[in-house]
């Protein structure tokens, strides 16, 4: 069953299925960041629905729907002479839900919504009596106060009649189940709104947390409107890009006095590699640059020992930093940065972070992670993207000299030096980029996937070695990397993490430690697409004819699938296997990211403003 999602900037969201039901724990009307983005609060858990006539009375979810997407999610109904439209959008920057109703009808009605409610954090479960709900009718609806959070929520709903009510329902999560998480929850019935009509109407229900005063609610929907209209028309791309553009803005939150980048909905919080692997197409290819500055200053801040964090928990906020590649990410990001805006200030600014990252992968840091005597680095177990572990162990370890980690170091020095010649600072980078390369290549004879075991799994990390900005490797080693990759990982959603000729791959994304062993093994990542096809491209030297047999081979049978409702939501992850089912998060930020990105810069050849212009100053 699809899903829906809107959001608000600050990592709070509405979401429900294309039908509008609740099959997750994570589903709901209002989940609201508390710390953002971070420490998300299930306050609303949907809406039960009913409209009276002289007849009968008939309940919304007993009828079938039809689901829209125009800028919000919709819901459309069509039934015995009336047609209704349930709306889903967010003010921006307000932990403040809405749900725009639109009735059609020649007869009179009563419409009665019951708002199914909660108060606990978004992982855990609720049983009766863990939570109370003290209520006070107000103006235009009715206050609950919640005491194990200390926050009241307010259900609004102007020229309605409430009726207070209160009792506990049990509800099965039928998605969670099988995803052996827990799925057995209590949710709690607070009352009845009721809504008189003679004739055809539009009105609005809210839920919000924030303190009075409240806007009207009409005027909330076309601030919203107008704000992604905003998003849009700054872009500047093409149309068929919409929902992509749109969709990105999910995923750029608020943090603290800066911003960062939700890793997925629900339940990932901002995760350092992925938001630095997402930043390009979520804030540059959108010309969202404040946005992008102020994520990279923000991580810039939280650099440690020339770590940048891997994961901020979502329970306390703090941060973690248990990987290799973040830090190389960053130093790319930046040169990214300054390929779109030629922002020198800022990377002056930024500078000495970068320092610390070099001069500690250099001269070592925590997790083992060090330049080795052949000039490589090498690393703990546990720190490539491919990162699960089962008990004390590593499903996919991939310690000591992973081979894209050599590919960002390497694609890193040469950015260095390329920004100590823009800055006039001493270059210390460029004579260590070359002796990394000729290290490299003596070491890399066959495609391994990690160079010192020499292990020769066939997985998508080599393709970092023809997509980043500066390869190491001569032009016939690219192409057969690509071609191999093509042959024997690339699938309609994406590249498998594994090839299937490999005895440890798994093809279904299913059960319970399983479904951990396939995450690297076999499952499929949409995201991969995007270094896959600038790779391609890149072998192909940039040919139109390519560039057009990539976008008709790679990316539009699967948009083809997603269809004409699609809201521009990637999952994070597919099945290895045919039909390639879908699995883990509803929506990525890498997934959007890397498809967007690579539309426009590989397939559009929508290059980067000033990149002609920095190649050039250093003779590329």
């Amino acid at each position: 069953m699809r899903e829906w999602i809107v959001t608000n900037g600050l990592g709070s969201y509405a979401s429900l299925t294309h039908s509008g039901e609740t099959t997750s724990k994570f589903h709901g009307l209002l989940v609201a960041s508390l710390e953002p983005p971070t420490k998300r609060w299930m306050f609303v858990s949907n809406v039960i629905d009913r409209i009276q006539s002289k007849e009968q009375v008939i309940s919304l979810k007993d009828q079938k729907c039809k689901f829209q997407f125009d800028y919000f999610p919709s819901l459309l109904y069509q039934f015995d002479g009336v047609y209704l439209k349930k709306t889903f959008f967010m003010e921006y920057g307000k932990n403040t839900s809405i749900i725009k109703y639109t009735i059609s009808t020649n007869k009179p009605l009563v419409l009665s919504h019951i708002p199914i409610i909660n108060s606990r954090h978004f992982y855990d479960m609720t049983s009766p009596g863990s939570a109370s709900f003290s209520q006070n009718v107000i103006e235009h609806g009715v206050s609950v106060n919640l005491e194990n959070c200390q926050k009241t929520l307010k259900i609004l709903l102007k020229n309605s009649c409430y009726l207070p009510d209160g009792f506990w329902e049990e509800f099965f999560y039928k998605k969670d189940k099988e995803r052996y998480d827990s799925w057995r929850d209590h949710n709690f019935h607070i009352g009845e709104f009721q809504v008189p009509l003679k004739q055809s109407a539009e009105y609005y229900l809210m839920f919000t947390i924030e303190n009075e005063p409240w806007d009207d609610p009409s005027h909330i929907y076309n601030r919203e409107m107008q704000r992604k209209e905003r998003l849009l028309t700054q872009a500047m791309l093409p149309r068929a890009c919409n929902e992509l553009v749109l969709s990105a803005d999910n995923f750029v939150v608020r943090k603290g006095s800066g911003r960062s980048i939700v890793a997925g909905y629900h339940w990932f919080s901002d995760w350092g590699r992925d938001t630095l692997i997402a930043l390009p197409g979520i804030t540059l290819v959108t010309k969202r640059f404040d946005d992008a500055k102020q994520i990279l200053e923000s991580y810039g801040k939280y650099c440690r020992k020339g770590l940048i964090p891997n994961v901020f928990g979502e329970r306390d906020s703090q941060p973690m930093y248990n990987t290799v590649d973040a830090s190389l990410w960053y130093v790319d990001r930046v040169y990214q940065y300054l390929k779109y805006t030629n922002d020198m200030q800022c990377v002056e600014a930024l500078w000495p972070t970068l320092q610390s990252i070099i001069d500690h992968y250099k001269n070592g840091t925590d997790f083992g992670i060090h330049m080795d005597s052949d000039f490589l680095i090498s690393h703990g177990e546990g720190l490539t993207w491919m990162d699960v572990k089962i008990g004390n162990s590593y499903i996919t370890p991939r310690s000591k000299k992973a081979v894209e980690i050599q590919a960002l170091w390497y694609n890193a020095l040469r950015i260095m030096s390329t920004l100590a010649t823009f800055l006039d600072k001493e270059n210390q980078y460029s004579g260590l980029a070359e002796n990394v390369k000729e290290s490299f290549r003596q070491q890399y004879i066959h495609p391994y996937d990690v160079i010192d075991t020499k292990d020769l799994s066939m997985r998508p990390n080599q393709i970092f070695l023809v997509s980043l900005d500066f390869p190491m490797i001569e032009k016939q080693m690219q192409r057969w990397i690509v071609g191999e990759v093509q042959k024997s990982l690339v699938t309609l959603f994406g590249l498998r993490s594994l090839s299937p000729q490999d005895s440890r791959y798994k093809g279904t994304y299913l059960g319970n430690h399983h479904r951990d062993y396939a995450y690297h093994n076999g499952t499929v990542w949409p995201w991969l697409l995007g270094p896959f096809i600038k790779a391609y491209i890149k072998v192909h030297d940039h040919d139109a004819a390519q560039r057009r047999y990539a976008f008709h081979t790679f990316l539009q049978p699967m948009l083809d699938v997603y269809g004409e409702s699609w809201d521009g939501s990637l999952y994070e992850i597919f099945d290895g296997d045919p039909p390639f089912s879908p699995q883990g998060c509803i929506t990525q930020a890498w997934s959007v990211a890397e498809v967007l990105r690579t539309w426009v810069e590989d397939i559009d050849n929508i290059t980067p403003h000033y990149e002609s212009l920095l190649l050039h100053e250093i003779g590329v």
